[in-house]
């Protein structure tokens, strides 16, 4: 029991410090952190914190993702044992069919070859082997029914599966890709030996809105900057919410300069964005956004790639530019 409530004061210490929410997620993590039981996981987190890198809600669900997570990949491969079965099962409805139809065939050939000179018994052999024909057509006809109910169940599973792996890669608030599944492309790409940059965005004032207005309005805010960002973005890139206050946008094969031109785009989208308040008709301040561009280049994974665009658009705010590329 004490070791329990040691435990339990140092999860609390670690909330506090880094302003995290007590949440059932944030709470596991953590627990499991100062318990050492994932030598992943704390190596990870030891390294963020080390970089001084900051550690919210967002980054916490990433590392729940990367590394305590097995279920998702579980149900994935519950989902495609069960479609393996129906395949198999469907080729095997196809193959008896189609035996069947041939073997009834060469009922009907026998029938016509009787040998008339003993008509009766072979009448008597006829029907027997007809009734018998007849009851295995009608097992086929059940098992096919069985077979088109297995399908609808695991088209069913199917639709339930991408319902859940949306609501796994996706955050829920902005519709916009999570952490972790950002740092899960972003490995494949460098597998594939692709180039890859990244777009920080950070809203700089949105801890203003809800201070002056309330975090209603603060959501407002976020979900209108994610929808102007997958606008722009959607179908050249992976756009994804990595912090309470910030996104980063992952494109492939695609040089800095390019990428400017799409962060400015999204910039100009946000800067026509106007907002009034509904009761007392004062008109809102506008969104300021810094941005930064990163080119992935000796970067072991995503969250490096992301904080070299993240200190990237940090340095065009402190220079007062629209966009800052790393490196230059």
């Amino acid at each position: 029991m004490a070791i329990a409530q040691e435990k339990m004061t140092k999860v609390c210490i670690f909330l506090e410090r880094h302003a995290l929410p007590p949440s059932p997620l944030n709470y596991n993590v953590i627990y499991t952190y100062v318990s050492q039981a994932n030598a992943d996981l704390n190596a990870t987190l030891d390294r963020a914190v080390a970089l001084g890198q900051e550690i919210d809600s967002v980054y916490i669900e990433q590392l729940y993702f990367d590394h305590m997570d097995q279920a998702h990949q579980t149900e994935t491969s519950m989902v495609r044992n069960v479609d393996g079965i129906i395949n198999s099962l469907s080729r095997s409805a196809k193959s008896t069919e189609h035996d069947i139809v041939r073997f009834a065939n060469q009922v009907s050939d026998c029938v016509h070859s009787l040998d008339e000179n003993n008509v009766q018994k072979s009448r008597h052999a006829l029907d027997t082997l007809s009734k018998q024909t007849a009851q295995l057509l009608n097992q086929h006809q059940q098992f096919k029914q069985e077979l088109s109910k297995a399908k609808k169940l695991q088209e069913k599973t199917q639709q339930q599966l991408v319902q859940l792996r949306k609501q796994h890669i996706t955050d829920q608030q902005t519709g916009l890709y999570k952490r972790h599944y950002l740092n899960q492309q972003t490995q494949l790409w460098l597998s594939q030996n692709k180039s890859v940059c990244a777009i920080a965005i950070q809203i700089d004032n949105l801890e203003h809105f809800i201070t002056n207005y309330g975090d209603m309005i603060g959501e407002v805010i976020l979900n209108k900057v994610a929808k102007q960002i997958q606008k722009y973005v959607l179908e050249s890139g992976l756009p994804g919410r990595t912090s309470k206050d910030a996104f980063t946008i992952l494109l492939a094969d695609i040089d800095p300069e390019t990428a400017n031109v799409i962060a400015e785009k999204v910039r100009n989208g946000v800067e026509k964005l106007r907002f009034v308040s509904s009761k007392s008709g004062l008109k809102l301040p506008t969104i300021d956004l810094s941005l930064g561009i990163a080119k992935h280049q000796d970067e072991k994974d995503f969250n490096v790639l992301a904080r070299k665009a993240s200190n990237a658009a940090y340095k065009a705010k402190s220079l007062g530019q629209s966009s800052f590329i790393a490196g230059q």
